[in-house]
């Protein structure tokens, strides 16, 4: 789930979950939690990927996924959070992100953003894909690959000895090879004990900015690009975000760890990370 809304209450994460605090380092104990919830979330993820078809509706991969989570013996970490009453966000088209489940059946030719979180022995695992529903055009297809490549490229520079900000300035620099829209009002963030925790991680920036990353911090990383412009607007029920012209949106997550060995990625099935250590890439919709 990406951080809210700067604009309006990002100043409440400020003060409540990022403060002066320190970006929270992980020790072995809690990277091994750290991926069990990963891969618990991860499987959650790849079985409702499998469910998206025309006719089903959202609210449908809403009920799947929490039940499969609760099943798990996890909790579905965004109910009831900041009010939030779904265990997913199911954003359609032109919606970002935090868009409310619904029982209107998805159509040939959408495309849905599923962001889903869940709580398992007091760590959170978070991710987000976009998927297509049915035949989509290759405008939205290449919009969905970008922003799954953006994201492989963030992961890539999450680094020991690196900063923060040289994660969002290579998402920046490959989205802007297309044009797309960059959403800058809502982005990644630290996780772990805490859905949000710092560092706040920006899909834009300068290489060589911000926080110095270290072993054992974990981050969700998460770009959002519209097919359009960036800027975006909040819907009456007041969490759901779409772009303000209208055109369609893509978002892709992982849950990472930074390790002495490189970035590792903790929302991945087993299946996934046997292909990943035979050397395929393997993004949120992978």
């Amino acid at each position: 789930m990406g951080r809210f809304s700067a604009a309006s209450i990002a100043s409440l994460f400020s003060s409540v979950f990022l403060g002066k605090k320190m970006i929270i380092a992980k020790s072995q104990k809690d990277l091994d939690k750290m991926r069990a919830v990963g891969e618990l979330i991860a499987e959650v993820r790849e079985a409702l990927r499998l469910m998206v078809k025309p006719g089903v509706s959202t609210m449908d991969l809403n009920r799947a996924g929490e039940k499969m989570i609760r099943e798990a013996g996890a909790i579905p970490t965004f109910i009831g959070y900041h009010g939030f009453p779904f265990a997913i966000c199911a954003s359609v088209n032109d919606e970002v992100v935090h868009g409310f489940s619904k029982e209107t059946p998805l159509k040939d030719g959408d495309i849905v953003s599923l962001d889903m979180a869940a709580t398992f022995n007091g760590f959170v695992g978070d991710t987000a894909m976009t998927c297509p529903v049915g035949e989509i055009s290759d405008e939205l297809k290449q919009l969905i690959r970008v922003t799954e490549e953006c994201l492989e490229l963030g992961i890539e520079a999450s680094r020991i000895n690196g900063r923060v900000g040289d994660i969002g300035a290579v998402i920046q620099q490959h989205a802007e090879k297309y044009n797309y829209g960059i959403v800058r009002d809502y982005t990644g963030h630290g996780i772990g004990r805490s859905m949000h925790e710092a560092p706040q991680i920006a899909n834009y920036g300068r290489q060589g900015t911000k926080e110095k990353i270290r072993a054992g911090y974990c981050f969700a990383i998460e770009p959002m690009l519209n097919l359009g412009t960036h800027e975006t607007k909040t819907l009456s029920d007041k969490w759901t975000v779409v772009t303000l012209d209208g055109k369609p949106s893509a978002h892709a997550e992982h849950s990472i760890a930074v390790t002495a060995d490189g970035p590792e990625i903790l929302t991945l099935t087993k299946e996934q990370k046997k292909q990943r250590e035979k050397g395929k890439p393997i993004m949120a919709a992978a």
